[in-house]
């Protein structure tokens, strides 16, 4: 199957409010041309060093998402050109993205990322330490050059659909929950990231507003 067959087929699966990630870490500069010579613009990817490296390569017109955990030493990397951090899980990392987006003279969108999974090595916040964090920090003027754009999480790596399942719409009535409570803005707060390759439907069912693909779409890594 081609990158062309398996793009269309992706497409075809995703509803309208759905958009799509194309999951691109470890992928060549060529791989990302290909997709984009398709007509896709949003790819993903996990390391700094990489997508620094990457961007000045591509298209200008690529709107970058980071989905992996961010250190804030590599903030730096990213801050110029990224559009928007699916991980944050730290006040701490909000302030090195406030840093870095001033000195770039840019505005840069976030994601907390709510731990929800069994998994004790996925990142974000517990779900009362968001709901503390964010009440905590409603209406501040600490962070002025980022956007607080919604919340991402992880589902628990395992062939078990059901814990899956109730992983996602723990997520989804986290979303709604915050997004109703009068402390993050409601027409900013919009986005919900969870699904890939492997639960992506699951997610969409559950409210999902964007899924990280990169396997259905550019096959299995050699």
């Amino acid at each position: 199957m081609t990158l062309a067959d398996r793009y269309a087929r992706v497409n075809a699966s995703l509803p309208p409010r759905v958009k799509l990630i194309a999951v691109s870490k470890t992928r060549t500069v060529a791989e990302i041309q290909a997709l984009y010579d398709l007509g896709h613009r949003a790819f993903g990817e996990n390391y700094p060093q990489e997508l620094r490296d990457k961007q000045p390569l591509l298209p200008a017109d690529i709107e970058w998402h980071f989905i992996g955990h961010l250190q804030t030493n590599k903030v730096k990397y990213i801050a110029p050109f990224v559009h928007l951090v699916h991980a944050v899980d730290s006040e701490r990392l909000l302030d090195e993205l406030e840093k870095r987006a001033a000195a770039a003279g840019r505005t840069i969108g976030f994601l907390w990322q709510a731990h929800v999974a069994r998994e004790t090595t996925k990142h974000g916040l517990l779900p009362d330490e968001l709901r503390a964090t964010i009440q905590r920090t409603a209406g501040s003027d600490r962070w002025p050059h980022l956007q607080a754009r919604g919340l991402m999480g992880m589902s628990t790596n395992t062939d078990d659909h059901g814990q899956v399942e109730r992983e996602f719409a723990a997520l989804e009535a986290l979303f709604l929950e915050l997004r109703g409570s009068g402390h993050a803005d409601a027409a900013r707060f919009t986005e919900l990231s969870m699904g890939m390759s492997s639960d992506a439907q699951l997610a969409i069912a559950h409210g999902s507003t964007m899924v990280r693909i990169g396997t259905a779409l550019f096959g299995e890594r050699p």
